[in-house]
């Protein structure tokens, strides 16, 4: 008789009874709520193999309904941990505890059918769950979900399996294949783990540790220099100024938020560039222009370059969340990847301030439609504005003309949560899959510079007003990843989707005849 493990031997076990059920679903929902701990801050990055192993065990161990169920409910915990902090943006500075937990129930059950997706899409084309279903199905189409988040609700790419390796071999994946490519793998791992897992036998075993060898080996084949320096280092000076996230915009703190950024500043007047964060300034360009052109007078004295984030309003009546990089003249980055409800919100005509959520202004921001490239002196540099990080495709759009990478954001939106570390670990990855040094100044943290194979050389606070300077060396050259974006992967998804679909016809048109 074939040995098998506890757990296949739980899920093969005789007639299914209610508690075997609860149980089998109980397992389902809590390997979801602690795949979010192989992520920042906690970085158990062995979970994000075990976690969906789990998962593919009981996709494959189950039949078709409780299997999906299953999918649910393992979504429901990893959203519903993974991204707990949307709760909190809504609660503090949008419409209050209802809505929060209304609106986050809502969400957290729209981001769960993609694991169920996933696993619907094996079943539907591959019904026995074999080693097949388990090596090549369920691990395209898990990334083939992560992919489609990129776009749903005009894209949400959060919690993406690979964004948990930055700090380990794997990361050198991502250079060349990019995030998706580095959850490949990981789902790779995760499907051997499931198949040695419900029949282990020696020669499983000895194939599923050979597997995992060849892809460490091939990993660190990767692991080399894609890009260049091309520069002395740069100092740079990254300013925390920490103004409470319900205060600054009031127009009264505009005064203090000023004399608070200036006082900062100061004493770094001799940096080769200085970044304060998003909408730093909470007002207009044009109402606080003569402000700025002082500053970057006296700072100029000293060679000094600003870059700053504040909104802009053009002639033609468009507002844009904007980065700005002071100089002769000034030159503009427009946020290209708005947040729906925080910055714009979608059908107002229709609906108008009922679904104003987040607390989203009044006027409603439009999205850049270009990466438009800021300087300092002679230094190219791709400005990215918060939620722009999160694309890395778009990023790479920046690319390889910039030499530096800054990203303006503000997460004092999500408190201290999860979101603003989850956040800093999407940045480093961008670092990694462009070979860019890459500065992130942010209100109240988390301010970091990282380095170009995405180490953090710096990170100040949380929640204190303060000053990161650091030196950074410019790098050129492009990354295959920054050439070829997720192309590779997605044709690696669509060969490997498509042999189950070949195998699918195949074996019907056995059936009939």
């Amino acid at each position: 008789m074939r040995q098998q493990t506890l757990v296949n031997r739980l899920l093969k076990a005789a007639p299914i009874t209610r508690l075997g059920v609860l149980w089998r679903y109980g397992l389902a929902l809590f390997a979801g709520a602690v795949l979010p701990l192989a992520f920042a801050p906690v970085g158990w990055s062995w979970l994000a193999v075990l976690s969906p192993a789990v998962l593919f065990i009981l996709a494959a161990g189950l039949t078709k309904r409780p299997s999906l169920w299953a999918a649910y409910l393992f979504g429901l915990g990893y959203f519903g941990v993974g991204v707990s902090w949307v709760f909190i943006s809504i609660s503090r500075y949008g419409s209050g505890l209802v809505m929060a937990t209304l609106v986050t129930m809502g969400f957290v059950a729209l981001l769960a059918l993609f694991p169920l997706s996933a696993i619907y899409l094996v079943r539907m084309l591959r019904p026995q769950m074999d080693g097949l279903a388990l090596w090549l199905g369920l691990p395209a189409a898990w990334v083939l979900s992560e992919w489609a988040r990129l776009w749903f609700l005009s894209g949400f790419p959060w919690l993406f399996l690979g964004y948990s390796q930055v700090d380990t071999q794997l990361a050198s994946i991502a250079p060349v294949f990019g995030v998706l490519g580095v959850s490949f793998v990981l789902a790779l791992l995760a499907g051997v783990l499931a198949w040695v897992g419900l029949h282990p036998t020696l020669r499983r075993t000895v194939i599923g540790v050979g597997v995992l060898g060849a892809l460490f080996i091939g990993a660190s084949l990767l692991d080399r220099e894609w890009t260049r320096p091309v520069a002395e280092p740069v100092s740079v000076a990254l300013v925390q100024g920490n103004m409470p996230q319900d205060m600054k915009w009031k127009p009264q703190m505009l005064p203090l938020t000023l004399k608070r950024y200036r006082a900062l500043t100061e004493p770094y007047a001799s940096a080769d560039l200085i970044v304060w964060p998003e909408t730093a300034i909470p007002t207009w360009y044009d109402l606080a222009v003569g402000d700025l052109d002082r500053i970057q007078s006296q700072l100029g004295t000293h060679g000094a370059t600003l870059i700053l984030g504040i909104p802009v309003r053009t002639d033609q009546g468009e507002a844009y969340n904007a980065a700005v990089s002071l100089g002769r003249p000034p030159r503009f980055y427009y946020k290209r990847h708005l947040v729906p409800f925080g910055e714009y919100i979608p059908l107002r005509g229709l609906l108008g301030p009922l679904l104003n959520i987040l607390g989203a202004p009044v006027t409603d921001f439009s999205a850049g439609q270009n990466p438009r490239l800021l300087r300092a002196g002679d230094l190219p540099i791709g400005a990215l504005i918060c939620y722009d990080i999160a694309f890395g495709a778009e990023v790479a759009d920046l690319l390889p003309k910039a030499q530096l990478l800054v990203n303006l954001s503000n997460d004092a939106w999500f408190g201290d949560s999860l979101g603003p570390h989850q956040h800093l670990q999407i940045a480093q990855m961008r670092a990694i899959e462009t070979g860019r040094p890459l500065l992130r100044a942010t209100n109240t943290g988390l301010t970091a510079v990282i380095d170009h194979d995405g180490r953090l050389l710096a990170r100040a606070p949380q929640f204190e007003a303060t000053v990161l300077t650091a030196e950074v060396i410019p790098r050129t050259g492009a990354t295959p990843y920054v050439r070829w974006r997720d192309k590779p992967v997605l044709a690696l998804i669509v060969v490997a989707l498509g042999l189950l679909v070949v195998l699918r016809v195949a074996s019907k048109r056995m059936l009939f005849r």
